[in-house]
């Protein structure tokens, strides 16, 4: 039985696409509003913060259609080298 029976599927690959569509989403939301408004996370700062976030889901989602674990491995590898740059990132700002 799926755990999110209103949405008319359970945790596989599409779930995980639809976050990920929200993330896109999310971002493009917040590089509009700091056009207009003139202020939030620039986009050095946000971009590998959301970078990191969708590789783990993609390395997530690998997992759930039983994808190699070398995908896995490597979606793995891109989200720590995501992270790293978001860290170097707010340690300098």
């Amino acid at each position: 039985m799926s755990p999110f029976p209103g949405l008319g599927f359970g945790v596989d690959g599409r779930l995980i696409d639809l976050i990920l569509g929200l993330m896109v989403a999310e971002t493009i939301v917040i590089l509009a509003l700091r056009r207009r408004a003139g202020r939030g996370p620039r986009l050095a700062l946000l971009l590998p913060n959301m970078a990191a976030g969708g590789f783990l889901l993609l390395s997530l989602r690998e997992a759930l259609v039983d994808a190699s674990s070398l995908a896995i491995a490597v979606c793995l590898l891109c989200a720590l080298v995501a992270h790293l740059f978001d860290l170097r990132a707010r340690w300098r700002s």
